[in-house]
């Protein structure tokens, strides 16, 4: 079987997107659990004006509703 190698691009490099590329973002924030719950069974999150209840269960799992 033959080795991979890089293929080459479908378009030249001096062509012009259509669209321009998103810029590539970063990971997510990632937050500790323990830090949102802060020793509590559930918090509530508000949400552009919604609220929300994230619970955590017996189980070690979230529960996030509305």
């Amino acid at each position: 079987m033959p080795a991979c190698t890089a293929t080459q691009p479908l378009a030249s490099a001096s062509a012009t997107p259509r669209h321009a590329a998103a810029p590539a973002t970063a990971d997510p924030l990632a937050v500790d659990s323990a830090a949102l719950l802060r020793g509590h069974k559930a918090v509530t999150i508000v949400h552009k004006g919604t609220l929300y209840r994230l619970q955590a269960t017996r189980q070690g799992k979230l529960i996030l509703t509305k």
